[in-house]
């Protein structure tokens, strides 16, 4: 089922997946969803706001504040209203330990504690950092929580490692997207 009117927030987080969000967010358009992208500090080293801004039809949203000078802030609880889903993709390691245990020192996390809708991410970590018993034990506290976590398939990594670590292609997070009821 398209996505026509749905209201998506991207998290995006800083993994070398991250070069995959340009195509996430160009289908996710072209599906008719509106999206807004949220940027960790990490992933604007991979991938830069003006493309997914370009993409999105939306600023990226980075930080905290939009500027500093007037006291304007990105209302994090507005946001995790307004969504109908909140994707993360590529969640890292570090942003899968930060919304398993509740910490909030991005905007990204903020949003996830106050989201209301359901909560999609897809783990993008090198081999060994993802079948690490603590980021193991992350993704079942999430999945504890109610978000669905989408397993990694096993692939070429960037550390030319084999095996799981990938990010879903943004095709099949799209498609698993459509078919869940939003």
């Amino acid at each position: 089922m398209p996505l026509t009117g749905r209201k998506i927030l991207l998290g995006i987080s800083g993994s070398i997946a991250a070069y995959k969000a340009a195509p996430l967010v160009r289908l996710l358009v072209k599906t008719g969803a509106e999206v807004r992208v949220i940027l960790t500090p990490a992933a604007a080293a991979f991938v830069t706001p003006l493309t997914l801004a370009t993409l999105s039809k939306n600023p990226v949203l980075q930080g905290f504040l939009k500027d500093e000078r007037a006291g304007e802030w990105h209302n994090h609880v507005e946001l995790g209203l307004w969504a109908d889903a909140l994707v993360v993709a590529p969640a890292s390691a570090n942003t899968l330990a930060h919304l398993a245990q509740g910490l909030c020192d991005t905007l990204l996390d903020a949003v996830y504690l106050s989201a209301r809708c359901p909560v999609f991410v897809a783990p993008a970590m090198d081999l060994d950092m993802y079948q690490h018993p603590a980021t193991q034990a992350n993704l079942a506290r999430l999945r504890s929580y109610g978000t669905t976590v989408w397993e990694s398939p096993t692939g070429e990594l960037a550390s030319g490692l084999s095996g799981p670590g990938r990010m879903l292609e943004p095709e099949d997070i799209v498609e698993r997207i459509m078919n869940y009821e939003l």
